[in-house]
């Protein structure tokens, strides 16, 4: 089993809520309004997701480290 290692640049996030929209498991919109990870290693499972939400991402601040 694979795992990838995805982070929110919280400076470059505006907070749209895109992500958490397709994979609520990881990303979620903080108090700040800017979305952070719930958890930072993503299981194959969720990878095509992870990825699908870091490539709508309208800003580019999801990172994924493979």
């Amino acid at each position: 089993m694979i795992k990838i290692k995805v982070k929110v640049n919280e400076d470059a996030c505006i907070g749209c809520g895109a992500c958490q929209a397709l994979v609520s498991s990881v990303f979620e919109i903080n108090d700040e309004g800017v979305a952070t990870v719930i958890t930072e290693e993503i299981d194959d499972n969720l990878k095509d997701d992870v990825r699908d939400a870091a490539e709508g991402c309208p800003t580019c601040a999801i990172e994924i480290n493979e």
